[in-house]
């Protein structure tokens, strides 16, 4: 009985010891990014390969520039739309999670209710869905350079520990500098530059708190739930949201 829980538990350390030398040896080399851009980020290549499975060619409109040569007010409204406590926290920020943890937690009663499966005394409330109210900038990057579109907590797990490593390697100003220039704007379109010359004909440093505020509400999820051609009116009251708090939002350089 003993050689078995120690042939097991030899196994079990060993299956441990794989993952974790895998994990080094694809940790990626996040302090390189102080003085280089990433040249391609996990976002980019898995929308370069749903395009080639659904036969097409895959597109790519990226203008890297330097966070001084971007509006300010895009730089406000970003922030305002997804992290508004960005100079505050150290990558994670958990006021807005345990935000998020109570909204489930209200979704859920609010759903059982409506089930007729409710009972306050024996009520165990579901896990929360962590939606974009819960993401910084920083946990949004790191997704967004490394990481698959998998929802798991192994997932999770890397990303927090990306996040974390980021926030201890590159300076605020930085962190912005890099999300503004690789997020997802629409299909093929990546960064505020390319963003701003599709949608408004004009550099991102040229951008007006209005313009800055529609491109800031579309980020969530340009190509369908505020993509401005299938949704224009989501998109619009968002913005409005946004232009309402841009104005609290400094940049705290």
């Amino acid at each position: 009985m003993w050689y078995w829980i120690k042939v097991l538990f030899a196994i079990f350390c060993g299956a441990v010891g794989v993952w974790l030398l895998y994990e080094l040896a694809t940790f990626p080399n996040i302090p390189k990014l102080k003085t280089e851009n990433p040249a391609t980020t996990s976002m980019i290549e898995h929308r370069a390969t749903e395009a080639r499975e659904e036969g097409k060619e895959p597109k790519r409109m990226q203008i890297w520039v330097s966070i001084d040569a971007i509006s300010p007010n895009l730089q406000r409204a970003v922030l305002a739309g997804e992290d508004a406590r960005f100079f505050e926290h150290k990558g994670f920020d958990w006021e807005a999670i345990e935000k998020a943890w109570d909204e489930a937690v209200k979704e859920g009663e609010k759903e059982a209710k409506q089930e007729g499966d409710y009972d306050p005394n024996d009520w165990i409330p579901p896990m929360p869905s962590f939606k974009r109210g819960a993401s910084t900038v920083t946990q949004q990057l790191s997704k967004n350079l490394y990481l698959s579109e998998d929802r798991n907590f192994l997932r999770k797990g890397r990303e927090a520990l990306y996040t974390y490593f980021i926030e201890r390697s590159l300076s605020k100003k930085r962190i912005l500098e890099i999300y503004l220039n690789v997020i997802e704007w629409g299909d093929g379109i990546y960064g505020a530059e390319a963003a701003s010359r599709t949608y408004f004909k004009k550099s991102a440093s040229g951008l007006t708190p209005q313009e800055a505020a529609y491109l800031s509400a579309m980020i969530p999820s340009p190509l369908n739930v505020f993509n401005p051609k299938k949704n224009p009116k989501r998109v619009q009251r968002r913005q409005r949201a946004i232009l309402r708090g841009m104005n609290s939002i400094k940049l705290a350089y």
